[in-house]
């Protein structure tokens, strides 16, 4: 055996020159990155909490977040999403019997309300309650505007009965219709 110590570095240590990072040494800088990161992510995180804390915070006056009535709260969102007219005439659906009376109510029923045109659309169970309907409709008109606001309801559209489907069997004469009501 000769005499020499151990082997010489293959790195360069050439004046000028940084020696290149280890293993080690590498992952110190990723660990240092890592946590200023973190310390950055936990900051702005602290941040929004507090924002957020002053936010939800309601004071000695009255706001719009504190709590209130179920009917205060559907009215607020009436008003605000602008379905005043929808809304009172949907009340009107429900209070049918009472707006046009016992009878007519039995017989002829609101669908749907065109709020673009202002027209209440009714279906009547027979062609007679139909023409009834028609001679009131100015009647009916009056009474909603009264009740809902001038201008709500335009006209009444009055439908008449939905017969069955037509079905042509084998008995068939040429150039019937089929059954249902003299309505059309």
């Amino acid at each position: 055996m000769s005499g020499e110590g151990p082997a010489p570095d293959k790195r360069s240590h050439a004046p000028g020159k940084t020696p290149e990072p280890s293993g080690v040494d590498l992952a110190r800088v990723a660990l240092r990155a890592a946590k200023e990161a973190a310390r950055a992510r936990g900051a702005a995180a602290q941040q929004k909490k507090q924002a957020r804390r002053g936010g939800l915070r309601s004071g000695a006056r009255a706001d719009g977040r504190d709590p209130m009535a179920l009917g205060a709260a559907i009215s607020r969102l009436i008003n605000e999403r602008g379905w005043e007219a929808p809304a009172a005439v949907g009340g009107v659906m429900g209070r049918w019997p009472q707006i046009v009376g016992e009878d007519v109510a039995k017989h002829c029923v609101p669908e749907r309300y065109d709020e673009d045109e202002r027209v209440l659309v009714v279906r009547c169970d027979s062609t007679a309650w139909a023409t009834n309907l028609r001679l009131l409709a100015p009647t009916l008109v009056a009474r909603l505007n009264e009740d809902l606001g001038h201008g709500t309801v335009r006209m009444i559209k009055v439908q008449g009965p939905g017969g069955p489907a037509h079905r042509f069997g084998p008995l068939r004469a040429p150039g019937s219709t089929g059954p249902g009501d003299t309505y059309g």
